[in-house]
């Protein structure tokens, strides 16, 4: 005679089920975070605004990385189309800048491409992106900036634009040109850093240690 079969589920079956329901939700996660992040990487929304705020990303020895100089002449270019009458450049530095910040270098730098000194507000001491924007919140209290037109890197965006909502700032995304062609490779990697940066920031995983290691993510 064949033994009977347990019809009772065996002692695994709930935590792989568990395990696979908690799988499918962060896929979904994934899959939504990056279609925010695409949306608003291929969105211009530059119009006439109160301020520019240029995102800082990486100085060297006073001069801006290729990927800030793209960020600082797409303001440049907004500047001189009148889309506002002033340009913040944000970022501060490190003990191994030699005194220098991105902030700094980035005023520098639309100084010697004919925006005048009054014109142009230069914040030099965050140094991660919720920093940045922090700082660009109390910029636009204390000179009654209404609408900012924000510029960095196309899949950056999302992130500061979700950020700058949480601190109360109304902001456009304008992100700047590409610089020459991005491997396939790349380009997922940063859609990969940015999704597990704003998933950090929705779990509030604030260890300095990652904000640092994200956010130098961007400054190549």
């Amino acid at each position: 005679m064949a033994p009977k079969s347990d019809p009772r589920p065996s002692s695994s079956f709930f935590p792989r089920l568990l395990l696979a329901l908690l799988l499918l939700a962060a896929l979904g996660w994934c899959v939504w975070v990056y279609l925010q992040i695409d949306a608003v990487a291929h969105d211009d929304e530059a119009q006439p605004a109160d301020a520019i705020a240029v995102f800082g990303a990486a100085e060297y020895s006073g001069r801006p990385s290729p990927v800030f100089h793209a960020r600082l002449d797409h303001a440049v270019g907004l500047y001189r189309k009148k889309i506002a009458p002033v340009v913040i450049t944000l970022g501060g530095g490190s003990d191994k800048d030699s005194g220098n910040t991105e902030g700094g270098v980035g005023r520098d730098y639309l100084l010697a491409n004919g925006i005048p000194f009054s014109d142009i507000i230069a914040e030099t001491h965050s140094i991660d992106t919720e920093q940045q924007v922090h700082r660009l919140a109390s910029i636009a209290r204390e000179n009654d900036f209404h609408l900012i037109v924000v510029v960095s890197d196309a899949t950056h965006l999302f992130r500061i634009r979700e950020l700058c909502s949480d601190a109360g700032l109304t902001v456009l995304t304008s992100p700047r040109p590409s610089l020459g062609h991005i491997s396939n490779y790349d380009l997922a990697m940063r859609y990969f850093h940015e999704i597990l940066s704003y998933t950090s920031l929705r779990l509030h995983i604030n260890e300095t240690w990652m904000h640092h290691w994200l956010d130098g993510k961007n400054d190549d």
